[in-house]
């Protein structure tokens, strides 16, 4: 009967069938020996792939110090079938700036601070490691130059701005769209009107707030939905449009699908991740900071930012002093900026423009124990990545300070002149020509490869995500775009030449999630990046699935690096809904390019119901 104990006769035959399976999963684990190579790889990849997304611990393995995360790179590993998609609750997911798992963490952070807007990254194991899936009703976005007057609300549906802000035309609902007037706190008329006022208030010729090409970067802080921004690039001046993940739901998103350029910061306690002297104009419209507070330690970041002789352009109630505690803050502002050396350019009705200093002797001059301090020396204003802000005033390098201003030509000369500061980098003036050559050339290479899949209005807003010297953006110059260049933080400190160019960009950690909403860059420039990554042992599968989040569907990747790498990125294209659009081999190069490929690869627009086009 079954389940009945016989005894030690009828466990004989049982044994001995035992016995024999056993030999003979030897003898197959013997021959085959040498033609295993494809199930040991297979149970391997899928042991470290459920690492990265948390399934599994240090104790299914090694700690994998020494292997690449790219593994064996062999063309026969197994491919990965899918990912797992996120709930449609996470189709805004910012892992770094997410307040719900800031609150859920229990961190004990300063809200009077806004540490709480910084950034807090989970470690890997708790990272969500799936497919950002769109809203409902997603819509492939509308075009540049449309598309800063007009975006569709089923890809941002959420209406408070226009209720909160109707009396300031801000936004407008439309049916099925959102129309942006122009209209701003402080500009209810029009960003352009403000724009031609400041430079008006500025004397810069032709009311043209460009000033002759020598104005050309901006930060915008508390940008709002970035109309201030999106209406001058029509001047040739690009700003950083800049405003926390708070209350003002979705402003940044809103800016990024307006095709407008913006990031999403605050000004807390860490610096902002731009390099000392990078714009030419500061602005806050209304912001709602206090720039009184911890000794005026946020002014003294600005001014950590602005160049020689650069603007703070300033509208609030302070500046015309209504009442009087505004009087009372505009005393105390006053008195800040003056300690500063800062100098009232023009004060009319509502705004204010401070002017920096184009050299020390005002910092020298100041009486012993005057408030802020100046920096101490050898601190590098430069390094920004998780670097505190400090309550003193950074003051310029001896050669800055000799030629009174930055040295930088006018825009659009100043794209290809090699700036000053290469010298900090002992890096010379025809080593970023060539640069700047070599990439004209690669870019001109991949719009051939482009030409079957795109249309001229297809890409708007570019992240170069190793930038280097911003020579792969300089050489987009005639193409009706702009390009975030991410320079990693641990890697020399280009950025600043970045800036100096005419361009704009931001310090990043690449092991870990950008700063932006999903769906914000039409086309993502990954070069060497992998490989880059490979060196900090950090997963390759959670940086594929950060590109996935930050690229709109029907956007494109282009991918140059080593050829494992490539090797390693097509394992996943059906997973991450990707497809190829062309491979070859990299064009001839300097030596340390050797062996390298070009993959473009396009991110289908798939729906959360599980459709695809």
């Amino acid at each position: 009967m079954r389940g009945r104990n016989d005894g030690g006769q009828s466990k004989r035959p049982v044994v001995l069938f035992c016995a024999m399976v056993v030999c003979l999963c030897l003898l197959f684990l013997y021959f085959s020996g040498s033609n295993r190579q494809a199930g040991s790889v297979a149970l391997e990849y899928g042991t470290k792939f459920s690492r990265s997304l948390g399934w599994g611990s240090e104790a299914d393995g090694g700690d994998g110090s020494e292997e690449s995360i790219f593994g064996t790179g062999d063309a026969n590993d197994v491919k990965l079938r899918s990912f797992p998609v996120c709930d449609d609750q996470y189709s805004e997911l910012i892992p770094c700036l997410d307040r719900n798992m800031i609150f859920q963490s229990r961190m004990k952070l300063d809200l009077n601070l806004m540490e709480h807007y910084e950034r807090h990254c989970l470690p890997p194991e708790k990272r969500f490691n799936c497919l950002i899936p769109p809203p409902h009703g997603y819509k492939v976005p509308i075009k540049w130059p449309k598309s800063r007057d007009v975006v569709w609300k089923a890809n941002i549906p959420h209406t408070h701005l226009a209720k909160e802000k109707k009396d300031q035309n801000w936004m407008i609902v439309a049916g099925e769209k959102i129309k942006f007037p122009g209209g701003g706190t402080h500009f209810h008329h029009g960003a352009d009107k403000y724009i031609t006022n400041i430079a008006n208030m500025l004397n810069f010729k032709d009311d043209s707030i460009n000033n002759e090409g020598m104005l050309r970067t901006v930060l915008d802080v508390g940008c709002g939905v970035a109309s201030f921004g999106g209406y001058l690039l029509s001047s040739n001046v690009i700003a950083m449009s800049l405003a926390p993940n708070d209350v003002h739901e979705n402003q940044i998103q809103f800016a990024l699908e307006r095709g407008i350029p913006a990031y999403l910061g605050v000004l807390g306690t860490k610096r902002l991740p731009y390099p000392s002297r990078s714009f030419e104009l500061a602005h806050c419209s209304r912001c709602r900071i206090d720039w009184l507070q911890r000794d005026g330690i946020l002014m003294l970041e600005l001014d950590r930012l602005l160049r020689p002789g650069g603007y703070f352009a300033y509208s609030s109630p302070e500046a015309y002093a209504q009442d009087e505690e505004d009087r009372r803050i505009w005393r105390e502002m006053s008195s800040l900026a003056e300690r500063m050396c800062w100098k009232i350019a023009e004060k009319k009705d509502q705004t204010v423009i401070w002017v920096k200093p184009l050299n020390n002797d005002c910092y020298r001059s100041r009486p012993p124990g005057t408030n802020p301090p100046l920096c101490k020396s050898g601190e590098d204003p430069d390094s920004v990545w998780g670097v505190t802000m400090e309550a003193c005033i950074t003051t310029y390098p001896e050669q800055m300070h000799k030629d009174e201003g930055s040295g930088l030509a006018p825009w659009p000369a100043r794209l290809t002149t090699p700036p000053p500061r290469l010298a900090d980098l002992y890096v010379t003036a025809d080593t970023f020509e060539n640069d700047t050559e070599m990439w004209q050339q690669r870019v001109d290479n991949y719009w051939k490869l482009f030409r079957p899949k795109i249309k001229p209005d297809s890409i708007r807003n570019i992240m170069d995500m190793k930038a280097n010297f911003g020579s792969f953006a300089a050489a987009l110059k005639e193409k009706d775009v702009w390009v975030m260049n991410v320079v990693p933080h641990d890697g020399p400190s280009t950025l600043k030449i970045i800036y100096d160019r005419g361009l704009i960009g931001s310090t990043h950690d690449w092991c870990e999630a950008y700063s932006t909403y999903p769906r914000t860059y039409d086309l993502l420039h990954a070069w060497t990046i992998f490989s880059y990554l490979d060196k900090r042992g950090c997963s390759a599968e959670d940086l594929l699935l950060e590109m996935d989040r930050i690229l709109r569907p029907s956007g494109f990747i282009i991918v140059r690096d080593k050829a494992h790498v490539i090797v390693f990125i097509k394992k996943y294209l059906n997973a991450l809904h990707w497809e190829a659009v062309s491979v070859v081999d990299a064009e001839p190069g300097p030596a340390s390019d050797a062996n390298e490929m070009i993959l473009v690869i396009r991110k289908k627009l798939w729906l959360p119901e599980g459709g695809s086009t």
